[in-house]
């Protein structure tokens, strides 16, 4: 029979027969070999040999249109031969066999395919022809081999060798053979193919986009994958969602504008997934964060995304896990494209969609999160705060409102995360507000200064409840800053009366106290709303918890740095020298104490750190020229420095020395700089 083929191909040449009648009489004679695996191997060595003698338009030996289709006809034919052939191969030998027979199979494939490959080269098949003939035989054999490795092939091999133009004008009939496959088929993966091929036919050309709108691709791939999904009720959830995931990324490539088809991808996907609750296959989920997070990647804005009613609805059939992983996904998109979201409306659908990061989703403990993990993202949602902005203050206000009610069912974990840029949205926004009238009520304008420091001690009372009264000293004392610049004492005053109340019940180690009443001082000494009544309030207050503190060297510190409190350098700030210079001789006692503990514990009192720091008051204080602090007090004190220093009893400490060494050279510097400044530092003598 090989001998017969190269007989005929040499025949062939010498044109003393029609071409067509020869490979018609050849393509027949095969028939004779029906060993599956030696038929094959004859049959593609026909096809090989006669590809240079098909009729074809250009061809020697080219007819008229009739001869075109002699060629078409006798590729088929061979074609569907050798399909038989290799289908009938799954037959051959022992059973125990068949999983090696299937491996030899899958290799003889390409001979199987090389038909089409010839086929889609002719340059007669016009689409026309191929939509009419071709296509139709093809899918014909494709349908009736009721052969998996065979079918899967072949539609592969469709895909791949004919032209977009040609799939995108018979989408319906390629279609239609989709659902009658073998439900073990991997229609998916074909599909996908299919729709990644047009995908990248529309974006080679805007021209060709008309075409898609006038066969509806979008409508019939969406309904053929519908049906197949119908047809094959064992396929599994995750094959399903892959294939939505492809029409969603086709919807995207080829029709940005229609977010309606977006919507309709995510509702079907809705449909299929509302008989399982909640997703636990990883690969399934994995597919539906793709599925959702490709219009995030197509449209860089959240924006968008929030417009789509179904997107949430998918969202709810995620797991916990992965809906935290959807969640991050969406707060990176807002971070990286640098979307501002404007209305409450969208605030309040994003954050329903990132839930799973505000809060537990079914009773998930706290403790079983990962602490890294958690911290992340907590911090992420905290910088997601930040980005909802708008201009008017009462749309404002209604968003800040809304995040706060989100928020607030996070729990005692996330609270400390997500209150503070809460409270700073808000301080923002007074400031904006600070033009306005503080004591403006009404439905006018509901956004006041008076209702968002309502709004503020609220939320910060619940921070306090935790407790985590640090963080929420902390917070009120910028509540009472903020009231300060828009001059509402009351409210300051309210907020100053909070922190120190959680000062005295809630703070207790003796580090944060430390901090604490360092952090009360310096915002209190930047205060000019208060009267002089409420001041002398709260900076005795002050004065008196600092002189309360365990350490006596903490005590001392506190203690000076409460002068700054009486003598503030401000045009119409308090300057009051005598309560000044009461806090520095307050502090030197203090330190002298702590010397003579040290002396006592130790058997040597400790370094002279703390006079070295309050000769620096004293210094500071005199060039701001207060009258109490006199070059004898700094020349005294400069004496019971060096005198302490040659002690044998005090420390050695090098920073010390250094500190003061560095001070006398400061007032030497001053002293020969002259003017008004050297003359005062005339009589002191270093």
């Amino acid at each position: 029979m090989y001998l017969l083929c190269t007989v005929g191909s040499v025949y062939i040449k010498t044109k003393d027969a029609p071409a067509k009648d020869v490979l018609k009489d050849l393509v027949e004679m095969c028939r004779g070999v029906q060993h599956p695996i030696r038929g094959l191997f004859l049959r593609s060595y026909l096809s090989q040999i006669s590809r240079d003698k098909l009729q074809d338009i250009g061809s020697q030996y080219e007819g008229d249109a009739d001869a075109v289709m002699d060629a078409v006809e006798f590729l088929l034919e061979n074609f569907t031969e050798m399909n038989k052939l290799w289908v009938r191969m799954q037959h051959q030998g022992p059973g125990r066999v068949r999983e090696k027979r299937e491996k030899e199979r899958s290799e003889l494939r390409d001979l199987v395919g090389k038909n089409l490959h010839v086929l889609s080269q002719i340059d007669g098949v016009d689409l026309e022809m191929y939509r009419d003939t071709v296509l139709s035989r093809v899918l014909e054999q494709v349908v009736n081999c009721k052969d998996e490795l065979a079918q899967y092939y072949l539609m592969d091999c469709i895909i791949q060798v004919f032209p977009d133009e040609y799939h995108l004008q018979t989408l319906e009939t390629l279609l239609g053979a989709c659902p009658q496959l073998q439900p073990t088929v991997d229609i998916k993966t074909v599909l996908s193919e299919l729709m990644e091929r047009l995908s990248n036919y529309a974006a080679s050309s805007p021209d060709v986009l008309p075409e898609f709108l006038q066969v509806e691709a979008f409508a019939k791939l969406s309904s053929a994958i519908g049906k197949v999904i119908e047809a094959q009720v064992d396929m599994p959830i995750v094959g399903a969602i892959a294939l939505y995931v492809s029409l969603l990324s086709f919807a995207l490539r080829v029709h940005p504008d229609r977010l309606d088809y977006v919507d309709q991808v995510l509702g079907a996907c809705v449909k299929k997934l509302s008989g399982t609750p909640k997703l636990e296959v990883s690969r399934a989920t994995k597919q539906i964060v793709a599925l959702l997070s490709a219009p995030l990647e197509k449209y860089n804005d959240i924006v968008t995304a929030l417009t789509l009613s179904n997107y949430p609805r998918v969202m709810d059939h995620l797991d916990n896990e992965t809906n935290k992983v959807m969640a991050m996904v969406i707060i990176q998109s807002i971070m990286r494209n640098i979307t501002c979201i404007s209305t409450a409306d969208k605030v309040e659908v994003l954050f329903e969609l990132i839930k799973g990061l505000i809060k537990d989703l079914d009773g998930t403990a706290a403790d079983e999160l990962d602490e890294e993990d958690f911290k992340e993202e907590q911090n992420s949602v905290a910088r997601l705060i930040h980005m909802l902005y708008n201009d008017e203050p009462d749309e404002m206000f209604k968003i800040i409102c809304t995040v706060r009610k989100h928020i607030m069912t996070g729990g005692p974990k996330r609270l400390p995360f997500t209150v503070p840029p809460l409270v700073f949205s808000a301080l923002r926004l007074v400031r904006q507000l600070q033009v306005q009238d503080g004591d403006v009520v009404g439905e006018e304008v509901p956004a006041t200064p008076k209702k968002i420091f309502q709004f503020l001690n609220e939320t910060i009372e619940a921070l306090a409840s935790i407790p985590t009264p640090e963080l929420a000293l902390r917070l009120y004392l910028q509540c009472a800053e903020a009231a300060n610049d828009c001059d509402l004492e009351p409210v300051a005053y309210e907020f100053f009366t909070q922190a120190f109340m959680l000062y005295e019940e809630e703070v207790a180690d003796s580090k944060a106290q430390v901090t604490a009443i360092h952090l009360i001082i310096g915002t209190l000494q930047r205060m000019n709303a208060f009267g002089v009544e409420n001041r002398d309030t709260l900076t005795h207050k002050a004065t008196g918890y600092s002189a309360k503190l365990l350490k006596k060297p903490d005590q001392c510190r506190a203690v000076y740095a409460c002068s700054h409190l009486f003598w503030v350098d401000d045009q119409d700030g308090i300057k009051d020298g005598e309560r000044v210079l009461l806090c520095l001789k307050r502090a030197l006692r203090i330190a002298n104490a702590a010397q003579q503990m040290a002396s006592v514990t130790r058997g040597s009192s400790g370094p002279v750190t703390l006079f070295v720091e309050i000769l620096n008051k004293y210094l500071y204080f005199f060039e701001k020229g207060n009258p109490q602090i006199t070059s004898t007090a700094i020349q005294s004190l400069i004496e019971l420095i060096t005198s302490e220093m040659q002690s044998d009893s005090t420390t050695p400490d090098p920073a010390s020395d250094a500190f003061f060494a560095s001070t006398l050279r400061y007032i030497r510097f001053q002293k020969d700089k002259g003017g008004i400044m050297g003359e005062k530092y005339d009589s002191v003598k270093v």
